[in-house]
């Protein structure tokens, strides 16, 4: 049953073909005002569009605006990134998520700036070599800083494509087609606007839900415009597992709480926690945990757990509160430092340890 829906919008005739100009002169009327975007006539700054489409990966335009303009207003120019100190980009970063990104951006701003010159590469291969730029962020910088005829698929992309072709394989297995469509669809007249235009045109039109069909540019052209929510076609989604761990929160006599740095690689990579048992899906026991005290304490369990989602599992930590002894106050263990609660700002604490640390001051202040 479903396949005939799927199919009955491809069986409409005299379906024209996707008109670039006609896209254009949509955007043109339309086009939002983004701090990152160059104004009609301006150049784009490769730098500013290299900024912008990293901090956009995994995060919505409105969470990235304030924090685009942060970042630039500390650091202008890819010399100023590259110059720049690591945990005070983590800093910065915090409350973004996906980490790795932040870390990638200092490393490709020092590629960059000792290595080439301070000049980025303009084509999509030589982009790819870089840290943290994937085949849609190449597109993205190539197109529009540079005006190469290629376009970058994002998530609003797949869909307006999805349905202008009105495309029945479920994602993500049509994500490989979407992209040839996307590349036939390619324009060497203003690719950057081309593309920009795309991404727009997903985003204010072409939405998840109620799409505007009466105001799309292409509303003539798009197979699967009788039955647009039905595009794209979702696979299953998969059930994230649940992982298990206990942090610890260790108080000195002066009530200051113990940090350490994480691995520099990895998950959170570089940022500052609590110290913390492994992540498994087995729950802790009290017992268990203790062996991964960072110090000698009275550890007692807060009520609760704290929770918190990454991209491909769900964790929950409990939370073991304790105060060290007074040998333990003398600077911390050698991989941590101790930090008031009035300082916890000074350190780049993502946003699952400040989940944490909300938490146990709940439960601790109750208590009082």
């Amino acid at each position: 049953m479903i396949t005939n829906v799927l199919e009955q919008p491809v069986r409409t005739a005299a379906l024209e073909a996707p008109s670039v100009c006609r896209l254009l002169d949509w955007y043109d009327r339309h086009r939002r005002d983004l701090p990152w975007r160059a104004a009609p006539g301006e150049t784009p700054d490769p730098y500013v569009v290299w900024l912008s489409e990293i901090i956009l990966q995994q995060t919505t335009v409105s969470t990235a605006k304030p924090y685009f303009e942060s970042l630039l207003a500390l650091w202008p120019r890819v010399e100023d990134l590259a110059a720049a100190d690591p945990d005070r980009v983590l800093h910065a970063w915090q409350g973004l998520g996906y980490y790795a990104r932040a870390r990638n951006l200092l490393k490709c701003a020092r590629i960059v700036s000792e290595d080439l010159g301070g000049r980025f590469p303009d084509n999509e291969r030589e982009l790819q070599r870089l840290p943290g730029i994937g085949p849609y962020t190449a597109a993205a910088i190539a197109s529009i800083a540079f005006g190469q005829k290629t376009v970058p698929v994002d998530g609003n992309v797949v869909r307006v494509l999805a349905r202008l072709y009105a495309l029945g394989e479920p994602l993500p297995g049509a994500r490989r087609r979407i992209e040839g469509l996307a590349r036939g669809l390619a324009s060497s007249v203003r690719p950057g606007d081309f593309a920009q235009a795309l991404m727009d045109l997903g985003a204010g039109v072409c939405t998840p839900r109620k799409p505007a069909c009466g105001a799309c540019p292409w509303r003539s052209a798009c197979a699967g415009r009788c039955a647009p929510e039905a595009y794209p076609v979702k696979g299953r989604t998969r059930t994230k597992p649940t992982r298990r761990g206990v942090a610890f929160w260790a108080e000195d006599g002066n009530g200051a709480v113990l940090l350490r740095k994480r691995a520099e690689e990895g998950l959170l990579g570089g940022m500052m926690e609590f110290p913390s048992t492994d992540w498994r899906q087995a729950p802790w026991t009290d017992r268990q945990a203790r062996a991964f005290a960072p110090v000698p304490a009275a550890w007692r369990r807060l009520p609760g757990v704290v929770r918190h989602t990454f991209t491909h599992f769900h964790l929950e930590l409990a939370v073991l509160a304790g105060k060290a002894g007074a040998s333990c106050g003398e600077g911390g263990p050698p991989d941590g430092i101790w930090c008031s609660v009035e300082r916890f700002p000074e350190h780049p604490l993502p946003t699952l340890m400040k989940k944490v640390a909300a938490h146990a001051l709940k439960h601790l202040n109750e208590r009082e």
